[in-house]
Protein backbone atom coordinates (compact mmCIF):
# COMPACT_ATOMS: atom_id res chain seq x y z
CA UNK A 1 0.00 0.00 0.00
CA UNK A 2 2.80 2.49 0.47
CA UNK A 3 4.39 1.67 -3.01
CA UNK A 4 0.04 2.94 -4.37
CA UNK A 5 0.75 6.17 -2.15
CA UNK A 6 4.02 6.63 -3.94
CA UNK A 7 2.57 5.85 -7.29
CA UNK A 8 -0.31 8.51 -6.26
CA UNK A 9 2.60 11.36 -5.38
CA UNK A 10 3.95 10.59 -8.47
CA UNK A 11 1.01 11.23 -10.47
CA UNK A 12 0.46 14.43 -9.24
CA UNK A 13 4.12 16.41 -9.33
CA UNK A 14 3.88 15.04 -13.07
CA UNK A 15 0.24 16.16 -13.85
CA UNK A 16 -0.95 18.69 -10.83
CA UNK A 17 1.88 20.58 -9.96
CA UNK A 18 -0.10 23.45 -8.51
CA UNK A 19 -1.78 20.94 -5.94
CA UNK A 20 1.56 19.21 -5.67
CA UNK A 21 3.28 21.72 -4.20
CA UNK A 22 -0.11 23.27 -2.09
CA UNK A 23 -0.21 19.85 -0.31
CA UNK A 24 3.14 20.27 1.00
CA UNK A 25 1.84 22.65 3.24
CA UNK A 26 -0.37 20.16 4.71
CA UNK A 27 0.47 18.04 7.67
CA UNK A 28 2.88 15.15 7.10
CA UNK A 29 0.01 13.09 8.13
CA UNK A 30 -2.00 14.07 5.20
CA UNK A 31 -0.31 14.02 2.53
CA UNK A 32 -0.16 10.77 1.33
CA UNK A 33 -4.14 11.01 1.73
CA UNK A 34 -4.95 14.00 -0.36
CA UNK A 35 -1.86 12.90 -3.24
CA UNK A 36 -4.91 9.46 -3.57
CA UNK A 37 -7.56 12.16 -3.75
CA UNK A 38 -5.44 14.40 -6.25
CA UNK A 39 -4.38 11.51 -8.26
CA UNK A 40 -7.80 10.16 -8.40
CA UNK A 41 -9.03 13.71 -9.91
CA UNK A 42 -6.23 13.22 -12.80
CA UNK A 43 -7.18 10.02 -13.96
CA UNK A 44 -10.83 11.20 -14.00
CA UNK A 45 -10.25 14.32 -15.88
CA UNK A 46 -7.89 12.53 -18.21
CA UNK A 47 -10.48 9.80 -19.30
CA UNK A 48 -11.15 11.47 -22.81
CA UNK A 49 -7.46 11.61 -23.42
CA UNK A 50 -6.44 8.20 -22.57
CA UNK A 51 -10.07 6.47 -24.27
CA UNK A 52 -9.99 8.88 -27.04
CA UNK A 53 -13.88 7.96 -28.01
CA UNK A 54 -16.90 8.38 -25.87
CA UNK A 55 -17.60 4.54 -25.27
CA UNK A 56 -14.47 3.33 -24.33
CA UNK A 57 -14.21 7.02 -21.94
CA UNK A 58 -18.13 5.94 -20.52
CA UNK A 59 -16.53 2.34 -19.88
CA UNK A 60 -13.97 4.03 -18.05
CA UNK A 61 -15.44 5.95 -15.71
CA UNK A 62 -17.58 2.77 -15.01
CA UNK A 63 -14.79 1.00 -13.76
CA UNK A 64 -14.06 3.98 -11.50
CA UNK A 65 -17.57 3.68 -10.23
CA UNK A 66 -17.01 0.10 -9.65
CA UNK A 67 -13.72 0.48 -8.07
CA UNK A 68 -14.70 3.14 -5.53
CA UNK A 69 -18.29 2.39 -4.84
CA UNK A 70 -18.86 -1.00 -4.29
CA UNK A 71 -18.31 -3.52 -7.35
CA UNK A 72 -14.84 -4.76 -8.98
CA UNK A 73 -13.25 -4.71 -6.04
CA UNK A 74 -10.17 -7.60 -7.25
CA UNK A 75 -9.39 -4.97 -10.17
CA UNK A 76 -9.60 -1.63 -7.88
CA UNK A 77 -6.74 -3.64 -5.46
CA UNK A 78 -4.80 -3.93 -8.75
CA UNK A 79 -4.74 -0.25 -9.60
CA UNK A 80 -2.79 1.49 -7.15
CA UNK A 81 -4.42 4.58 -7.63
CA UNK A 82 -8.01 2.94 -6.42
CA UNK A 83 -5.80 1.20 -3.58
CA UNK A 84 -5.17 4.27 -2.07
CA UNK A 85 -8.15 5.96 -2.37
CA UNK A 86 -10.27 3.50 -1.28
CA UNK A 87 -8.28 3.26 2.32
CA UNK A 88 -8.65 7.23 1.71
CA UNK A 89 -12.48 7.23 1.36
CA UNK A 90 -12.97 4.49 4.54
CA UNK A 91 -10.73 6.26 6.88
CA UNK A 92 -12.16 9.66 6.19
CA UNK A 93 -15.35 8.62 5.68
CA UNK A 94 -15.43 9.85 2.66
CA UNK A 95 -19.39 10.37 0.98
CA UNK A 96 -19.60 8.31 -1.86
CA UNK A 97 -21.83 10.14 -3.13
CA UNK A 98 -19.49 13.27 -3.94
CA UNK A 99 -16.96 10.75 -5.33
CA UNK A 100 -19.79 9.65 -7.79
CA UNK A 101 -20.69 12.98 -8.27
CA UNK A 102 -16.72 13.65 -9.98
CA UNK A 103 -17.43 10.71 -12.05
CA UNK A 104 -20.77 11.70 -13.49
CA UNK A 105 -19.56 15.21 -14.06
CA UNK A 106 -16.68 14.01 -16.35
CA UNK A 107 -18.54 12.31 -18.46
CA UNK A 108 -19.00 15.70 -20.24
CA UNK A 109 -15.78 15.90 -21.27
CA UNK A 110 -16.11 12.86 -23.59
CA UNK A 111 -18.23 14.30 -26.03
CA UNK A 112 -18.27 16.98 -28.14
CA UNK A 113 -21.21 18.49 -27.47
CA UNK A 114 -21.37 22.78 -26.16
CA UNK A 115 -21.92 23.42 -22.92
CA UNK A 116 -25.45 24.69 -23.23
CA UNK A 117 -25.21 27.58 -20.69
CA UNK A 118 -23.55 29.79 -18.00
CA UNK A 119 -25.31 28.18 -15.28
CA UNK A 120 -24.90 24.48 -16.27
CA UNK A 121 -20.91 25.56 -16.62
CA UNK A 122 -20.95 26.18 -12.93
CA UNK A 123 -22.53 22.89 -11.95
CA UNK A 124 -20.13 21.19 -13.92
CA UNK A 125 -17.09 23.33 -12.19
CA UNK A 126 -18.95 22.90 -8.55
CA UNK A 127 -19.16 19.31 -9.34
CA UNK A 128 -15.46 18.58 -10.48
CA UNK A 129 -13.44 21.38 -8.74
CA UNK A 130 -15.34 22.46 -5.77
CA UNK A 131 -16.16 18.82 -4.89
CA UNK A 132 -12.23 17.82 -5.08
CA UNK A 133 -11.71 21.20 -2.64
CA UNK A 134 -14.39 19.22 -0.15
CA UNK A 135 -13.09 16.26 0.11
CA UNK A 136 -9.40 17.50 0.90
CA UNK A 137 -10.93 19.65 2.92
CA UNK A 138 -12.54 16.54 4.93
CA UNK A 139 -9.07 15.04 4.81
CA UNK A 140 -7.25 17.76 6.94
CA UNK A 141 -10.48 17.53 9.17
CA UNK A 142 -9.92 14.13 10.34
CA UNK A 143 -13.31 13.18 8.31
CA UNK A 144 -15.37 15.94 9.75
CA UNK A 145 -17.19 18.49 7.11
CA UNK A 146 -15.05 21.33 6.06
CA UNK A 147 -18.05 23.77 7.52
CA UNK A 148 -17.33 26.30 4.93
CA UNK A 149 -19.59 25.06 2.12
CA UNK A 150 -20.15 28.82 0.81
CA UNK A 151 -16.56 29.78 -0.16
CA UNK A 152 -15.64 26.12 -1.15
CA UNK A 153 -18.27 26.11 -3.75
CA UNK A 154 -16.74 29.55 -5.01
CA UNK A 155 -13.45 29.16 -4.68
CA UNK A 156 -13.82 25.91 -6.57
CA UNK A 157 -16.05 27.24 -9.78
CA UNK A 158 -13.22 30.16 -9.97
CA UNK A 159 -10.40 27.89 -9.98
CA UNK A 160 -12.11 25.67 -12.62
CA UNK A 161 -13.52 28.70 -14.49
CA UNK A 162 -9.65 29.90 -14.58
CA UNK A 163 -8.48 26.69 -15.87
CA UNK A 164 -10.78 26.17 -18.60
CA UNK A 165 -9.67 29.56 -20.11
CA UNK A 166 -6.15 28.45 -19.64
CA UNK A 167 -7.13 25.15 -21.46
CA UNK A 168 -9.45 26.78 -24.31
CA UNK A 169 -6.54 26.32 -27.22
CA UNK A 170 -6.35 22.45 -26.07
CA UNK A 171 -9.94 21.87 -26.10
CA UNK A 172 -11.00 24.01 -29.15
CA UNK A 173 -8.45 21.91 -31.43
CA UNK A 174 -10.56 18.92 -29.93
CA UNK A 175 -13.78 20.79 -31.08
CA UNK A 176 -14.52 21.00 -27.53
CA UNK A 177 -16.86 23.68 -26.57
CA UNK A 178 -16.81 24.83 -22.56
CA UNK A 179 -17.46 28.32 -23.04
CA UNK A 180 -21.77 27.82 -22.85
CA UNK A 181 -24.29 28.90 -25.65
CA UNK A 182 -25.98 31.45 -23.79
CA UNK A 183 -22.46 33.23 -23.71
CA UNK A 184 -21.32 33.00 -27.25
CA UNK A 185 -24.78 33.72 -28.30
CA UNK A 186 -24.39 37.24 -26.20
CA UNK A 187 -22.25 37.89 -27.74
CA UNK A 188 -22.40 36.89 -31.20
CA UNK A 189 -19.42 34.36 -31.43
CA UNK A 190 -19.18 31.63 -33.22
CA UNK A 191 -18.13 27.89 -32.56
CA UNK A 192 -16.25 27.51 -35.66
CA UNK A 193 -14.45 30.49 -34.94
CA UNK A 194 -13.13 28.59 -32.10
CA UNK A 195 -12.84 25.38 -33.79
CA UNK A 196 -10.32 27.20 -36.26
CA UNK A 197 -8.60 29.18 -34.20
CA UNK A 198 -9.78 32.40 -35.53
CA UNK A 199 -9.17 34.94 -32.58
CA UNK A 200 -12.75 37.49 -33.40
CA UNK A 201 -13.63 40.36 -30.99
CA UNK A 202 -16.87 38.15 -30.27
CA UNK A 203 -15.00 35.37 -29.19
CA UNK A 204 -12.77 37.44 -27.08
CA UNK A 205 -15.94 39.15 -25.85
CA UNK A 206 -17.33 35.94 -24.37
CA UNK A 207 -13.98 34.87 -23.15
CA UNK A 208 -14.15 38.24 -21.08
CA UNK A 209 -17.52 37.23 -19.82
CA UNK A 210 -16.08 33.82 -18.19
CA UNK A 211 -13.20 35.72 -16.68
CA UNK A 212 -15.72 37.93 -15.15
CA UNK A 213 -17.82 35.05 -14.11
CA UNK A 214 -14.43 34.07 -12.34
CA UNK A 215 -13.36 37.00 -10.27
CA UNK A 216 -17.19 37.51 -8.91
CA UNK A 217 -16.94 34.46 -7.57
CA UNK A 218 -13.16 34.82 -6.47
CA UNK A 219 -14.65 37.75 -4.98
CA UNK A 220 -17.62 36.32 -2.95
CA UNK A 221 -15.18 33.38 -1.81
CA UNK A 222 -12.79 36.24 -0.63
CA UNK A 223 -15.78 37.84 1.69
CA UNK A 224 -16.75 34.36 3.60
CA UNK A 225 -13.37 33.34 4.25
CA UNK A 226 -13.27 34.52 7.79
CA UNK A 227 -15.27 31.11 8.42
CA UNK A 228 -12.96 28.98 6.82
CA UNK A 229 -10.99 26.91 9.76
CA UNK A 230 -7.25 27.03 9.37
CA UNK A 231 -6.98 23.76 9.35
CA UNK A 232 -7.92 23.08 5.19
CA UNK A 233 -5.93 26.31 4.01
CA UNK A 234 -4.10 23.94 2.03
CA UNK A 235 -7.03 22.44 0.21
CA UNK A 236 -8.05 25.75 -1.07
CA UNK A 237 -4.33 26.57 -1.38
CA UNK A 238 -4.20 26.21 -5.42
CA UNK A 239 -7.23 29.36 -5.27
CA UNK A 240 -4.26 31.76 -5.31
CA UNK A 241 -3.20 31.40 -8.09
CA UNK A 242 -6.56 32.18 -10.19
CA UNK A 243 -6.28 36.18 -10.07
CA UNK A 244 -2.73 36.65 -10.71
CA UNK A 245 -3.37 34.42 -14.16
CA UNK A 246 -6.98 35.89 -14.62
CA UNK A 247 -4.73 39.67 -14.05
CA UNK A 248 -2.56 38.31 -17.23
CA UNK A 249 -5.36 37.51 -19.67
CA UNK A 250 -6.60 41.25 -19.06
CA UNK A 251 -3.24 42.57 -20.73
CA UNK A 252 -3.49 44.12 -24.49
CA UNK A 253 -1.15 41.37 -25.60
CA UNK A 254 -3.75 38.41 -24.13
CA UNK A 255 -4.23 35.96 -27.18
CA UNK A 256 -6.99 33.01 -26.40
CA UNK A 257 -5.23 30.70 -28.75
CA UNK A 258 -1.66 31.11 -26.83
CA UNK A 259 -2.93 32.09 -23.31
CA UNK A 260 0.17 33.50 -21.29
CA UNK A 261 1.27 30.90 -18.72
CA UNK A 262 2.46 31.94 -15.23
CA UNK A 263 5.98 31.01 -14.78
CA UNK A 264 6.52 28.18 -12.69
CA UNK A 265 9.05 29.86 -10.19
CA UNK A 266 6.22 32.44 -9.83
CA UNK A 267 3.52 29.99 -8.87
CA UNK A 268 5.23 28.79 -6.45
CA UNK A 269 6.20 32.09 -4.67
CA UNK A 270 2.62 33.00 -4.85
CA UNK A 271 1.55 29.25 -2.93
CA UNK A 272 4.34 30.47 -0.61
CA UNK A 273 3.12 34.33 0.32
CA UNK A 274 -0.32 32.65 0.58
CA UNK A 275 0.45 30.60 2.96
CA UNK A 276 2.49 32.50 5.26
CA UNK A 277 -0.25 35.56 4.78
CA UNK A 278 -3.05 34.38 4.53
CA UNK A 279 -5.87 33.21 2.29
CA UNK A 280 -7.97 36.43 2.21
CA UNK A 281 -5.28 38.24 0.99
CA UNK A 282 -4.49 36.27 -1.54
CA UNK A 283 -7.97 35.85 -3.09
Amino acid sequence: MADAFDHCEQIVRDADKDRFLATLFAPQKHRRPLFALYAFNVEIARVRELAREPIPGEIRLQWWRDALLGGGQGDASANPVAAALREVVIRYRLPPAMLSGMIDARAFDLYDDPMPSLADLESYCAQTSSTLIDLAARVLRDGKEPGANEPITHAGVAYALAGLLRAFPIHSSRRQLYVPLDVMQRHGAQAEDAFSGNDTVELRAALAEIRLRARRRLDAARECLTAVPSMIMPALLPVALVRPALRRMERRSYRPFTPPELPQWRRQWILWRAARSGLQRAF
